[in-house]
């Protein structure tokens, strides 16, 4: 059986605005991608994801989206684009784009032709409201100047579609298209379970990611994901989705990925399970049982950074869980997903000044809830200051930089073989090499207390989540570990890969 590119891959995720900045004007754009494809390619992901790069008024970084057939001055053109594509093609990378189909900017044509009375219904404007609040934090309606209402499930500048509508439809078919014959090689699908509102629209009294919610998760939403499979199956090349599907449950998870819909789609409960090996084995067992093809993911733009998840109080031990929990990650069966950055060990930079901050959940909860800037940092790639080689000169970046961000740079730690970096670079290497003789398959072996063992074919992966070091299996050799082993001990906080005994 033919094995797709995806079923395997590690996807590293591109946060445009914060990756590298070409222009100089403090902002990361695609030419600054491209100039560092290269580093990518050496680091030894396969496939690139970008985040949202399209002409936006930047209410939410982008994911509002003024032109989805487009490309922001701010970040480029469309050359600058098609250009990243013919030189990440020509180094054997794949070329994820995110599509945003739960709403627009409140700046598309669209909108603006809605609050001129005209197309109203491609959006969901009612003259009296229900209790549905924001994600971002308070109510989830916006008067229009003709005194209707209108839904957004984020910020008031993020109108919600109405996927009622076949003009909708129509509009995101062709949307892909354009994409598509571009040469992009997959999309990452935004909200994937929230396009349709249940009928009506009832009040809710939990408006939590349940099956059962009015807001999430509708049945219709599968027949448009179908219909995108059969596009996307109409391209050479394996074009492919991700869908960022919140839900309560596994199994709800799995409708999605059903043979006729996507592909595959984001597992945040791998994300969202505390340092614990009951915790990793419960998620693991109940990701295999559900999705045909699993994909495993530590860190986002969304979310705090996983190093400082794993340690808040003792950054070396987060940053030790966070080079074990990788090595865990990349030897399960499935895709993994990383997060800019955490190849370089950075934590989540917890102390931007008010004044720095640019996330709408920030000014939406009126500064009780801190958003997601401190994940969205820049990265640095040199030592030297204020923007650490992330634009040129002298210039600062859109947020600040911490100073501590110079040891954790990409000269820092290149050729430094204790470095998180150069680790990242041996684990990806000896994936790639590992993948073609283990199986899509997992087997438990017998742990001891805090640890976790698991083997596929040849390859044992070993995970210290307790406090004492732990007795290793029966092995012929450490392959690769995230800290020293000796003695056939495996320390607290540290995972290692062995080839079994015989």
């Amino acid at each position: 059986m033919d094995i797709p590119w995806w079923r395997d891959a590690v996807v590293y995720e591109i946060y445009v605005r914060s990756f590298a900045d070409a222009s100089g004007d403090g902002v990361g754009d695609l030419a600054g991608v491209r100039q560092r494809l290269p580093y990518l390619k050496r680091l030894g992901v396969d496939a690139v994801w970008l985040t949202p790069f399209y002409p936006s008024p930047m209410a939410d970084g982008g994911y509002d989206v003024a032109d989805y057939r487009g490309v922001d001055p701010l970040f480029g053109s469309l050359d600058d684009f098609d250009d990243l594509v013919a030189e990440a093609h020509g180094l054997g990378l794949r070329v994820m784009v995110d599509v945003v189909p739960n709403h627009s900017s409140d700046q598309h044509p669209w909108f603006q032709a809605a609050l001129r009375g005209e197309g109203r219904d491609r959006y969901i404007f009612r003259d009296t409201t229900n209790n549905w609040q924001s994600t971002f934090s308070g109510p989830a309606w916006t008067q229009a100047p003709d005194g209707q209402y209108y839904l957004h499930l984020f910020a008031p500048g993020q109108p919600d579609f109405n996927w009622r509508n076949p003009e909708v439809h129509e509009e995101f078919l062709d949307v892909l298209r354009f994409w598509l014959d571009r040469g992009v090689d997959g999309f990452r699908i935004d909200v994937a379970m929230g396009l349709y509102k249940a009928e009506g629209l009832p009040d809710v009294s939990d408006q939590s990611f349940k099956a059962a919610s009015p807001v999430w998760g509708q049945p219709e939403v599968h027949g448009v994901y179908r219909d995108w499979r059969r596009l996307l199956d109409s391209y050479p090349g394996e074009r492919m989705a991700v869908g960022e599907v919140w839900t309560d449950s596994l199994d709800d998870l799995a409708l999605y990925v059903r043979p006729d819909e996507l592909q595959q789609s984001f597992n945040f409960a791998w994300l969202q399970a505390p340092w614990s090996p009951t915790a990793f084995k419960q998620v693991i067992d109940d990701t295999l049982g559900a999705v045909p093809y699993a994909t495993w993911v530590l860190s986002n733009h969304d979310v705090v950074r996983h190093r400082t998840r794993y340690g808040t109080a003792d950054p070396g031990t987060g940053l030790a869980r966070a080079r074990a929990a990788l090595l865990t990650t990349l030897a399960l069966p499935g895709s993994a997903y990383l997060y800019q950055g955490e190849e370089l060990g950075l934590p989540e930079v917890t102390d931007l000044p008010a004044e720095a901050r640019q996330d709408p959940v920030f000014f939406q909860s009126e500064g009780k809830l801190p958003g997601r800037d401190g994940c969205r940092v820049p990265i640095p790639w040199t030592v030297d200051a204020p923007s650490y080689g992330f634009s040129p000169d002298s210039v600062e970046p859109w947020l600040p930089q911490p100073a501590s961000f110079a040891e954790l740079s990409v000269e820092k730690q290149e050729g430094d073989a204790d470095s998180t970096l150069e680790f990242y670079r041996r684990a990806l290497a000896r994936r790639r090499e590992l993948v073609e003789e283990i199986p899509y398959t997992l087997e438990w072996l017998d742990s001891p207390e805090g640890a976790l063992f698991f083997t596929r074919g040849p390859l044992i992966c070993a995970v210290n989540c307790g406090t004492h070091p732990v007795r290793l299996p029966d092995h012929d050799e450490v392959i690769l570990a995230s800290g020293p082993v000796k003695g056939g001990l495996l320390p607290a906080d540290t995972a290692a890969w062995l080839r079994r005994a015989g």
